[in-house]
């Protein structure tokens, strides 16, 4: 058995917590014992593992702001984490023989001095995720990107989660040429999609034929306008939405601003183009929701550009839920174009011209979407992400006996 901490920034409800929880429901089905130390842990606002004990959570930290007069947030989060590793190094009493750190590398330093192997997943590299546009942005970041290479590059192993951040990771970390990234994509235990679904009661629109379905953070890099503008394209190319319906189901916590801020300007787009009728917005919703809108919708509509991975078009396909997607990123991986559903050009054109196919052959959806649960089955199973997580996990402390 080995002893895993996982370090986390904020266990949310997010792809980036649902992967660490997946690894570390993973590594315990293995009997290593795992447990988490995060910033932040809102048993109202989380994933039901780290709710009802089954995963362990201590916050730390909490107490420090999270940006200054909503900015520095990239500097408020690693000083957040940095005082995390601090307490986890010198003052808890948590046993452990691998620190699995996620997210942000710069606490990585404060780990080193636990004596004990530092494991970094690294999501995608931070320093990518936000534009330069001015002087005092560059002067702001250019300390924070050093910071982030050159912890990074002091981790005993480093993991990513597709072959795209892989490529990713090497671009951007021209001095760590000398590291070779693993390869670990984030499978979820299907076995919680396998459960009786919940009616749709008022969930969903009673009377739609057709449900497109958006799964994803409020936020703007995921690019959800694009699958409002698609479904206005679609309507120029029908001539009408009789029984479409389109549902953006998203992440959103209140304390973020840009969640509040985003959420609203997706409301107004979706006036502006006269779609009030055809559009449901949720604002975060349960494991069980999620089965219920996945098994109910006739395809669901995918639209970051370069995502890392995307863990919502595997779950989607194992659901026998066809999938379009931007063609970037992780989705190239992961959908099959043609076969499990589309890979289409980020626009409301070319999306839209996909998403007449689902609304006009009536058998497209259950033959694009048992291709896509076979898939799944084949290429993402949570066995061999077990298997590899585990030995991986046993590469690292071969000391101690698993």
């Amino acid at each position: 058995m080995v002893k895993v901490v996982f370090l986390h920034p904020d266990l949310g409800i997010g792809g980036a917590e649902r992967a660490v929880i997946d690894a570390a429901l993973a590594l315990k089905s293995r009997q290593h014992r795992v447990e988490f130390v995060t910033c932040h842990h809102d048993p109202n606002h989380c994933f039901q593992e780290t709710k009802d004990g089954s995963l362990k959570v201590t916050v730390v930290g909490d107490w420090l702001p999270r940006s200054v007069f909503g900015r520095c947030m990239a500097l408020c989060a690693y000083i957040r984490m940095i005082v995390a590793a601090c307490y986890l190094v010198m003052f808890s009493s948590i046993q452990y023989d691998v620190i699995f750190c996620d997210q942000i590398s710069a606490c990585i330093p404060a780990l080193t001095f636990s004596g004990k192997k530092v494991l970094f997943y690294c999501h995608f590299p931070d320093m990518l995720l936000t534009k330069r546009q001015t002087f005092l942005k560059r002067l702001y970041r250019g300390p924070i990107d050093w910071l982030e290479e050159k912890t990074t590059g002091m981790a005993d192993c480093v993991l990513v989660n597709s072959k795209f951040t892989a490529t990713v990771f090497k671009s951007s970390f021209k001095s760590l040429s000398h590291i070779q990234p693993k390869v670990v994509y984030p499978i979820p235990d299907f076995s919680a999609f396998q459960k009786p679904i919940d009616p749709p009661g008022d969930l969903l629109p009673k009377q739609a034929r057709v449900i497109f379905l958006s799964i994803n953070r409020y936020e703007r890099k995921k690019n959800l306008g694009l699958a409002i503008q698609a479904l206005a394209k679609l309507e120029e190319k029908l001539g009408s939405l009789d029984k479409i319906h389109l549902v953006m189901a998203g992440g959103y916590d209140d304390r973020v601003v840009e969640n509040v801020e985003h959420y609203t300007e997706l409301r107004k787009l979706t006036t502006d183009l006269k779609l009030d009728d055809h559009v449901t917005f949720l604002r975060s919703f349960s494991d069980t929701e999620k089965r219920t809108l996945l098994h109910n919708s006739s395809c669901l509509l995918y639209t970051p550009d370069k995502e890392h991975f995307g863990i919502v078009p595997v779950e989607a396909m194992f659901m026998k839920c066809p999938v379009i997607a931007v063609a970037s990123g992780g989705p190239l991986e992961t959908v099959a174009d043609g076969q499990t559903g589309y890979l289409c050009e980020q626009s409301p054109e070319s999306f839209a011209e996909a998403m007449v196919k689902i609304t006009t052959d009536e058998k497209l959806k259950a033959k694009l979407g048992q291709a896509g649960h076979d898939r799944v089955i084949k290429m993402f199973s949570f066995d061999a992400f077990t298997k590899q997580l585990d030995s991986i996990i046993n590469d690292l402390v071969p000391s101690v006996k698993s």
